[in-house]
């Protein structure tokens, strides 16, 4: 069964549209990795200032090879979250790895 991996990322109001910017300069990217399944980015729209990058990952293997290559930094790596190196400095003021196991799942027929 798949395993996701959720982080919960502070980013203040007035810089949401910069963190919309930079996970949209890497959409796709994630997907080309052994084992993904699935990414979704959801964005508050509430007063909530914490953002959740969903991902789903075959198993835990897949997932800890996607994050070595994409905190890397280097070429194809980016740094924090896989985004693109920060243009005028950090987005987010804190995140927080949340994981779990696919006990369950149910989608539409």
């Amino acid at each position: 069964m798949s395993i996701v991996k959720i982080n919960a990322i502070d980013v203040p109001a007035e810089r949401a549209d910069m963190m919309a910017q930079r996970f949209a300069a890497r959409a796709g990217e994630v997907g080309k990795s052994e084992g993904f399944e699935e990414f979704q980015l959801l964005r508050p729209d509430d007063d909530r200032t914490t953002w959740l990058v969903y991902t789903r990952w075959r198993d835990e293997a897949s997932f800890e090879a996607w994050r070595a290559q994409a905190f890397a930094g280097g070429p194809g790596g980016g740094g924090s979250h896989g985004c693109p190196p920060a243009q005028g400095g950090p987005v987010a003021t804190g995140s927080e790895l949340w994981s779990f196991n696919v006990e369950q799942r149910e989608t539409a027929p």
